[in-house]
Formats: C-alpha cells, structure tokens, sequence
C-alpha cells in the first residue's frame, strides 16, 4: 500500500493543502508547531475516522470554520482507492457530513462503513496500524513500557495470531453447545424409550376389541327403545289432535257468546244516544232564539238595513276605503314632520361638529406651541453635546499624535503585536522543552559519572573516551538558560507593546463611536430647528381656522330652531288623522259584532242538522246489528250440538298412557347415550396411545440416528479445538524466533557502540537486553536514547516480519516515523538514516519521515517543507527538490 495524494481545508492550521505524495523516503520538515505531523494525522484520520483522534471531531476543525475536509488516494494490492471525509461543525458538536471511499470494487458510504472496509482491505484497525506502521510523536516508547501480555496480544492481532486464538475459543463454545445438545438429546431418548415400555404393557390391541364389542350390544338397545318411542309419540300426537279440535270448537262457542253479547250491548248504548240527541236538538231551537234577539239589537247600533252578508261586505268595502285615505294624509303627515325633524337634529349636529372641531384646532394650536418650545429646549441641548463630542475628539486626535500609527490603523498594529508576542510565547515554550531535556540529560550523566559509568555508553568511566560530555551537557543548559531569560525578557516588553496598541484600539473605537454620535446630532439640530418654526406657523393656522368653525356653527343653530318649529306643526296635523282613524275602528268593530251573530246562528243551525243526521245513522246501524245478532244465534245452536265429550274422554286417557311410557323411555336412553359415548370416548383414547406408541416408535429412530451423529460432531470440534491452540503456539514459536532475529539485526545496525551484546525474545514477548558481561536488562533501564533506538528496531523488526510474512496478501502500509530523533544525540541519528536506508533496501516502498534534523532531511527522496503564517496563524506545504537542499537549510 502506498499514499499518493492527500488534500486538506480546513483541518487543525491548514486553509487548503495539496500535496503528491511518491514512492521513496518523503522527509516532511519545518519549525516546531508549524503544522507538520497534522500532515501525517490527516492521512491517518482519511483512514480510520474519529478512530484515529485523541480528541473530539470539532479538534480537527480549523478555529472559526464550519467544516473540515480530507481526501486521501493510495494504491493498494493493485487498486487505486480514494477517501473523502467531511467533518461540520453545528454549535458546540461536530458531526461526519460525508464519507466515502471509491474503489475498484465500487462505492461504500458512512463513517462506519468505510472504517470497517478499510479495516478489511489492510488486516488491521486503527490501534493496529499505530502499533505496526505509524510511530506517533510521544509513543516511541509504547511498545517497551507495554507489559508482557499487552504486547503479545499486539504483536499477535498484527500477525493474524489473533484469530487463531478466536477460532480456537468459537472452537471450544461449539464443543460445549454440542454437548449440551447431546445431553439433552440422551435423556429426551431414555424417556421415549421409557413411554414405549408402558403403552406396550398396557394390552392396547386387546382392550380395543372388548371395548367394540360392548359398543355395538348399546347401539342395539338404543335403537329398540328410540323405535319404541316413535309409536308412542305417534299416539300421543293421535289424541292431543283430537283434543285440541274439541278445545277450538269450544272456544268459537264462546268466541259466538261473547260477540252475541257484545252486539245486544252496543244495540242498547246506541238507542240511549239516539235519545241524547232529540233532548240537544230541542236545546239548540230555543239557542236559535237568543241569537235572533242578539242579531236585531246589534243591527240597531250599526248603519247596516238588514243583517245579511252582502250587506256587511259592503259596510266593510266603504270602511277600507275611507281608512286608505285616512291613512294615506296620515303618513304624509308623518313623513313632513319627520323630515323636518331630521333636518333640525342635524343642523344642530353639524353646528356641534363645528364648534367641536374649533375647540380641537385651538387645542392643537395650543400643543403646536408646546412642541415649539420643548424642540427650541432640546435644540439648545443638542448644540450643547455637540460641542463636548468634539472636544472629546480633539482630545482623541492628540493622543494619536504621539502614537506610532494615525487614527485607524490601531488594529492591525494590534494584531501585529500580538501576532509577535503569541511567536516569542512559542519560542520560550520551545526553548523551556530543550531546557528540560537537557536537564533531564545532564542529570543521567551525573547519575551515570557518580555510578562510575561513561555518561554516553554506560561502561566503566576508565578508559573511556567520552567523559568530557557531561561537560558540553552542562554548556548546553546554561546556554539555553541565558536563551530562556532572553525570551522572557522579549515576551514581557512585547507584552507592555500589547496593552498599549489595545490602549489605541479602544481610543480608536470610541472616537469612531463619537463620530457616529456627532453626525446623528447634527442631523436632531437641524430636525429640532426645522420643528420650531413648522409647528409656530401651524398653531397660527389652526387659530384662524377655529375662528371660522364657529361662524359657521352659529348660523346651522339658527336654521335648525326654524326646521324644529315646522315639524311641530306637522305633528300636529298626524294627531288629527290618529283621531279619525280610532273613530273608524269603532264602527268597524260594530259591524264585526254583528257578522259574528250572524255566523253563530249559521253553526247552531248547521249542528242540528248534523244531530239528526247522526240520529238517523244509528237507527240504520242498530237494524243491521239485529240481524246480525239472530245469525249469531244460529251458529251458537250448531256449536253446542257439536260438542262430543266422551271422545274428548276417550283421547285423554290415550295421551296419558304415552305421555308415561315416554317418560319412562327418556329416562333410560340418557344413560344408555352416555354408556355408549364413554365406551367410544375408551376406543378413540385406544386408537390415539395406538398411534402414540407409533410415533414414539419413530421418534427413538430418529434421536438415535441424532445421538450417533453429535457423538461424532462433539469429537470432530474438540479435534479442531486443540488443532487451533498448537497451531497457534506453533506459530508463535516460529514468528518469535524470525521476530528475535530480525530485532538483533536491526539494533546492531542502529546502535552505535558495543556495550550492549544481544536481545532476547521470549514466547510471551518479553524483552531481555544483554549487556557485554552477560548482565541481563529490563528495556527500561536503558537511557532515554538507547528505549527510543530500541523501539524503533522493534517497530521495523515487527514491519519486517510482517512484509516478509503476507506480503502480497495483503500489502503493508508505508512506514511513518513522526519526530523519531527526539531522544536521539547526533551519532544515532545518522545510524537512524542507516535504518530507514536498509529497510528501503528490503523493499518498503514508501517510508514518510516528520523531522527537522539535517541528516534526516538530507537523505530523503522526496523532500517537503510545511511553513507557518505568523499573521494568519494557518500552514501551507510546498514540495523541495532535493538537489537544493543547502537552500533549504539555509532558510530554516
């Protein structure tokens, strides 16, 4: 697998980056803090996502910015892959916006997914990747302080021994889950067994007959009785006919009784009505009478001759016609005066309405005068503000006389200031660090002197060629010492630089605040003074205007007093016309009394003659019903004689003679039914255990055949249980013995003197170091350069193993060192270029080095220099052809 391009905006310092990345040894250099191992972290982030973070996804944000963007191309195993990733930022969260990862075999979106098919393609995860390819800057040491079974489970995961250990366990819970299978598959066969043996013993083909037999004597007897039963319901069916013959023939004797009596009663009640009649008949002749008497009393009163109907129509058709007219004046009248009225009222309402909006003017005269003098108050206010802001401005302008930039440039000599203060910062935090571990150096020499030991080989100090190191150590601190207290000294100066370029930014502030201020007062001075003189002119207008309203309101009052007195008169002639028509009614209402009479001496007669109508009607009903009724008679003669009560005797013995013997029977078929449905209820129980013992039978075939088969499965899986574990140990035994050779070799060609004799690698991975006289050590005692070298012999040790072991399987990644000189003096970095040499000679093909040391940059291939924006804070990459690699460290 090879990295072959990587494209970045917005991530941790860079605003966009390109970079190519070639085949070779790619040297990544720049100063501290200049963004160089984000380069190698962005690649590795492309690759396993948040899984590839310390941190959080809004880390990875450049500040300020909403989204992150990452693509990565690499050639793997033949294929050519690219990953794109965005990160965005919502709030106080950031979220993956997008991933994807293009490839020969097509298109996988999401986060998730992309991590796990990367996972696939390589053979490893992220912490896989950091333990075998990628040495992080800060983790030289990871892989020496890891205690035994830390590393053997890394180092094992790495060389697909993982799995094996897996199977071996998946293994091992099949071998349980068949067992526990084939326990239970043994007991559910001892007890169908057990069920096989007790239904064989229980005779079940035997009881079976016997049962039948017993069936069919009950159906016998079931069969007789229900034959037997049948005749008597036939008897009784015989007799209860006939008694429900003579039981109608007796009931239409009565049914005949009773309508003869009802047709003699209604005869009687009609004849009494009849004479009910007669005596209101009379009642309404003498009624006639005093209706008569009435009618000529009320005829007196009206100007009517006669009391007839024409007449009165025509008494009425005058009246009609002497109201229209009367109602016609009526409603003129009404209409005059209340027009006039109208008139009158508003008059008078528009004389008010003038009068109201005089009052209203000379009220907005009035307040036209009070805005005048409060804008002519404020005016004078203003005018005394506006003198005080430019006093305040003038005072501003000669502080920036003496200041190092004109009135709006104090940003940017802000920004510059703070810029070389955040840069003296950084240096002091750097210069601190290389203090410390120079200490930290000077102080293991001493340690090592004082023990008797060479500070740079640990041997014994006689004879040894470099005592006078601790010496140049010494040098060392006191020079960054000085360094240190310079710096301090600068970021305190540019610190005071700081707090007075923010003094002029806040001055500058204001006085813009002040111009803006005084430009808003001297548009209100100009608004106030335009106010003062628009509101006195208006208060004059609105006098003059009120003078005229009330001119105008008298003259409405006065016409309206002239309207009101019409519509008095007017009102008095409707009073009149009211009088005229209460005169009319009068003589109606009269008239009405009459032709009231005369429509009641009309109902009286009229309801007499329907009383003898009536009264003839029932003589007619009461001569058909007396037929009727000697009809009645008749039929109620043949009835009697019809009735034959010793056959009605003669039936009733029968039917009780049946209704017995079907007692009887009822009582003894139940049980007979109840007998034969247990005897079949018996012969289905049989049949069923029958059929029972049959599947039974089946059931111990096919659970034999399934216990053979599990005893064979259970021993087939405990075969490849203990196959997984020896094939496991056995590959460890040899990847140990390979990985142990290599680690010497490796550290042979990286460490520079011979103190040390060889290294030993046990089964569990644990590390052993050797010294000359045989003395054994644990890696953590040896210097902080002598674990670095170690680790990194260990690290391309592993890589080694790795390419010689799947390579072509499954390509390894290139390998990445970030920092690896850290802890490295001056001869190890050199043997450090020796390594990186010989691996690429073993065919790594692409090895990325972070660095900022000299040897490294000179031995690259491919060289790249990332720089830092002091101002804008943000990275840029650019490529540097390694023939001009003098320049290039001139620059640095």
């Amino acid at each position: 697998m090879r990295f072959t391009h990587v494209s970045l905006k917005n991530f941790k310092p860079y605003d966009d980056a390109d970079l190519d990345l070639r085949d070779g040894v790619t040297v990544i250099h720049g100063v501290n803090g200049s963004g160089k191992s984000s380069l190698l972290e962005a690649c590795f982030f492309a690759l396993y996502g948040s899984k590839a973070l310390d941190g959080n996804l809004e880390d990875i944000v450049t500040t300020g910015e909403e989204d992150a963007e990452i693509e990565l191309e690499f050639v793997h195993d033949g294929g050519t892959y690219r990953i794109e990733r965005r990160v965005r930022v919502s709030g106080d969260r950031a979220t993956t916006a997008k991933c994807v990862l293009e490839g020969p075999d097509g298109t996988v979106e999401g986060a998730r997914d992309v991590r796990r098919h990367v996972t696939s393609l390589l053979r490893m995860d992220a912490e896989a990747f950091v333990n075998c390819a990628y040495v992080q800057q800060g983790e030289v040491n990871k892989l020496i302080n890891a205690s035994p079974s830390q590393r053997q489970d890394m180092i094992d995961d790495l060389l697909q021994l993982g799995k094996l250990e897996a199977y071996r366990e998946r293994a091992g819970n099949a071998r349980l889950g068949v067992e526990d299978v084939l326990s239970k598959r043994r007991g559910a066969l001892e007890d169908v067994e057990a069920q096989i043996k007790q239904k064989e013993d229980e005779n079940l083909h035997a009881r079976l007959n016997e049962l039948e037999s017993n069936l069919g004597e009950l159906d016998e007897k079931i069969a007789n009785y229900e034959s037997q039963r049948e005749k008597a319901k036939s008897t009784l069916d015989t007799a209860q006919a006939t008694l429900d013959e003579h039981a109608e023939k007796r009931t239409r004797l009565q049914d005949v009784e009773s309508a003869i009596e009802e047709i003699e009663s209604k005869v009687a009640e009609d004849e009494a009505e009849r004479d009910t009649l007669t005596e209101r008949i009379r009642e309404l002749d003498s009624e006639l009478e005093d209706v008569a008497a009435k009618i000529e009393t009320a005829l007196a009163e009206t100007e009517l001759d006669e009391a007839t109907e024409s007449a009165i129509e025509d008494q009425r058709a005058e009246f009609d016609e002497r109201e229209a007219e009367i109602r016609e004046a009526l409603s003129d009248a009404r209409q005059q005066a209340q027009a006039l009225e109208t008139q009158a009222e508003r008059l008078r309402e528009r004389a008010t309405d003038l009068e109201e909006r005089a009052a209203e003017k000379r009220d907005a005269a009035t307040q036209d005068e009070s805005a005048a003098d409060a804008a002519e108050t404020e005016l004078e206010s203003f005018r005394e503000k506006r003198a005080d802001i430019q006093s305040s401005l003038s005072d501003i302008d000669e502080e920036f006389a003496d200041a190092p930039v004109d009135r709006g440039s104090a940003a940017s000599l802000l920004e510059e200031r703070r810029t070389d203060l955040s840069e003296a910062r950084e240096s002091l935090a750097e210069t601190e660090t290389e203090l410390k571990n120079a200490r930290e150096r000077l102080a293991e020499a001493e340690e090592l002197r004082d023990a008797g030991k060479c500070p740079e080989c640990g041997q014994p100090v006689e004879g040894s060629p470099h005592v006078d190191a601790i010496g140049e150590r010494e040098a060392a601190v006191e020079s960054l010492a000085s360094e240190r207290d310079e710096l301090e000294s600068t970021v305190e100066s540019l610190a005071e630089a700081v707090d007075s370029a923010e003094r002029l930014v806040e001055l500058e502030t204001r006085a813009d605040s002040l111009s803006d201020t005084l430009s808003h007062l001297e548009d209100r001075i100009e608004d106030r003074a335009q106010t003062v003189e628009s509101r006195r002119e208006a208060a004059t207008e609105k006098r003059e205007t009120a003078d005229e309203l009330e001119d105008e309101a008298a003259t409405k009052r006065e016409a309206a007093e002239t309207q009101a007195e019409r519509a008095a008169t007017a009102t008095e002639s409707v009073d009149g016309h009211e009088s005229d028509l209460d005169t009319l009614e009068t003589r109606r209402e009269r008239v009405a009394r009459v032709e009231s009479l005369v429509d009641t001496r009309g109902e009286k007669r009229d309801a007499q003659e329907r009383l003898r109508e009536k009264r003839e009607t029932l003589a007619e009903v009461n001569r058909e019903r007396r037929e009727h009724l000697k009809d009645r008679r008749d039929r109620r003669a043949e009835l009697r004689e019809a009735v034959d009560e010793s056959a009605v005797e003669s039936a009733r013995n029968r039917k009780q003679k049946a209704e017995t013997y079907l007692e009887q029977v009822d009582d003894v078929l139940p049980g007979l039914r109840e007998r034969r449905d247990d005897v079949q209820s018996q012969i289905g129980g049989v049949r069923s255990a029958l059929e029972r013992l049959d599947e039974l039978r089946e059931r111990r075939v096919e659970l034999a055949e399934r216990v053979d088969a599990l005893d064979s499965l259970h021993e087939e899986v405990s075969t490849l249980e203990s196959t997984y574990g020896d094939l496991r140990a056995e590959l460890r035994q040899r990847n140990v013995e390979v990985l142990e050779r290599m680690l010497n070799e490796t550290f042979d060609l990286v460490y520079a003197n011979d103190a040390y004799s060889r290294i030993r690698l046990d089964g569990e991975y644990g590390l052993t170091v050797f010294q000359k006289d045989g003395t054994a050590l644990e890696p953590e005692q040896l210097s902080g350069g002598e674990r670095a070298l170690f680790n990194l012999s260990l690290r391309c040790a592993i890589y080694r193993l790795l390419a010689e072991g799947i390579d072509g399987a499954a390509p390894l990644p290139p390998l990445i060192l970030d920092e690896p000189t850290v802890f490295l003096d001056t001869g190890h970095v050199a043997r450090l270029v020796d390594l990186v040499e010989d691996m690429q000679s073993r065919g790594v093909k692409q090895i990325l080095i972070v660095s900022h040391d000299d040897e490294l940059v000179g031995a690259a291939d491919d060289l790249v220099r990332v720089e830092k924006n002091p101002t804008t804070n943000r990275s840029t990459v650019e490529r540097t052809d390694a023939p001009d690699l003098a320049s290039v460290l001139a620059d640095d």
